[in-house]
């Protein structure tokens, strides 16, 4: 009986641990990572079996930006932080890129065109406006 107490004791310390250290999960940019992530992939299942490599590079791109901003949120410093948020800058500019491409390709509709394409512009504003702030507090903390 007293170890099954002990047990469920040891559960909640472990809960509690695992949630320490994602205040990333907070951050409207990474909410809206996550929105993409799951716009691109639900969208490319429609596409034709010839754009499977257009198919993995986009979902590979969109889980980048989420991926990125999580990791560059667990090191150590602002300016790798930063650097991972720009990484993950880069992979939103891929993304646009290859969302511009299906439009133009006619693979996606205007209506998903328009509809992801502010979703990525308002990502990528937030992006420029955390990376401004970070980078301030970090020139801040050198003085």
């Amino acid at each position: 009986m007293v170890k099954q107490g002990r047990t469920r004791a040891k559960m909640g310390e472990q809960g509690k641990r695992g949630l320490m250290g994602k205040g990333y999960m907070k951050l409207i940019v990474w909410k809206n990572a996550c929105e993409l992530r799951r716009i691109i992939y639900e969208i490319t299942k429609k596409f034709p079996k010839e754009e499977l490599r257009r198919i993995s590079q986009m979902r590979d791109s969109a889980r980048s930006i989420k991926q990125n901003i999580q990791e560059g949120y667990k090191r150590t410093s602002i300016g790798i932080y930063i650097q991972h948020l720009s990484i993950a800058q880069g992979s939103l500019g891929e993304l646009s890129g290859d969302v511009d491409d299906c439009f133009e390709d006619k693979i996606l509709d205007k209506q998903k065109y328009k509809m992801i394409d502010s979703l990525i512009g308002r990502t990528d504003y937030l992006f420029m406006r955390l990376i401004q702030s970070l980078d301030i507090k970090r020139k801040a903390e050198a003085t």
